[in-house]
């Protein structure tokens, strides 16, 4: 069976070039150097546009399919991130606050991390999709970026990623060599549990009910210490169990206590949509939280409201009061 890794040649049997099955990984790949899902998906499409122009190019005694395909990739993303900003979350922008009842005024000219949907792609692992490591990649440079995530991540050698880069294997030791000690400070992935861990589920499962029966104690119980909770758009937020139950009491008080969620995965972690109660009777959709969960305690929770960003998603807008609940 023909499969990205083994592909050999662009021609399928049907004479037709065939790159739409390296799509999702690509789209993977371009959300890692980038940070942001919308940016990736349109940098995938350059790819394919240019790799189609250059078809009949394709030497394939050089390089499979694949390998040729990342490096029309990186080199699309090295240009898209010629003088870009990194994209931040609110953590990383300034010290934690300490008032639950700030304005919560969010910041259009920040270009704000993004998550991404993993029901959209079939991909077989999102271990190295993390928030907390996307984060990080932000502040490497660009080229940097690229050879840590083609060699620790995506497991090309150093020969080819000389090649996508059009540089020496020294050198491309050497840039990862950079990037590793950079990394340092990214934390222990292996302490963080997958969306479909058992204690993970549990753990959401109850934060779920909590969060529909308004029950901020309860919340709060499943809360590590030092818990983090932010909210992009809005360069706000909080550190500690206090300020995380002051902050959900307001929520509460600001958009009422008739609430839906539903579970998703998002960059590998456990997440939930959030369907909150208008006024004309139906739920909409107020935002994807996604969550850090090690030691059975929710250690993170990044809260997304752009509206933008939940399109991304593909759930529905609005939901009905008495409907069922929208797909997982």
């Amino acid at each position: 069976m023909r499969t990205p890794q083994d592909a050999n040649s662009p021609v399928g049997h049907d004479g037709r070039v065939d790159f739409e099955a390296f799509r999702g990984e690509l789209v993977a790949y371009c959300y890692r150097m980038t940070g942001s899902f919308h940016e990736a998906e349109d940098l995938v499409q350059e790819t394919m546009l240019r790799a189609w122009k250059a078809r009949d190019r394709y030497d394939p005694a050089r390089a499979s399919v694949r390998t040729w395909l990342y490096r029309i990739a990186t080199n699309v993303c090295l240009t898209a991130l010629e003088g870009r900003a990194r994209r931040p979350l609110p953590s990383g922008l300034g010290a934690p606050g300490e008032d639950p009842g700030t304005p919560l005024t969010p910041a259009a000219d920040i270009p704000w991390l993004q998550p991404f949907p993993d029901a959209r792609y079939d991909m077989e692992a999102r271990a190295d999709m993390r928030l907390a490591l996307v984060v990080a990649l932000q502040h490497l440079p660009a080229r940097q970026r690229a050879v840590l995530v083609l060699r620790e991540v995506l497991q090309f050698s150093a020969a080819e990623v000389a090649d996508q880069l059009d540089t020496t294997v020294p050198a491309v030791n050497s840039t990862l060599q950079r990037a590793r000690a950079a990394l340092t400070d990214v934390g222990d992935s292996d302490a963080i549990t997958e969306p479909d861990d058992p204690e993970a589920r549990e753990v959401i499962d109850r934060y779920l009910r909590a969060f529909e029966a308004a029950d901020v104690p309860a919340l709060v119980r499943l809360l590590a210490h030092e818990v983090v909770l932010e909210m992009p758009p809005v360069p706000l937020w909080f550190r500690g169990t206090e300020h995380y139950g002051a902050f959900m009491r307001r929520v509460f008080e600001l958009r009422g206590t008739d609430w839906v969620l539903t579970h998703l995965s998002v960059n590998g972690q456990p997440a939930l949509a959030a369907y909150a109660a208008s006024p004309e009777g139906h739920r909409w959709l107020h935002s994807v939280q996604v969550f850090t969960v090690a030691g059975g305690r929710v250690t993170g929770n990044v809260v997304f409201t752009d509206p933008l960003v939940l399109e991304s998603f593909h759930l529905p807008r609005q939901i009905s009061s008495d409907g069922p609940r929208p797909p997982r």
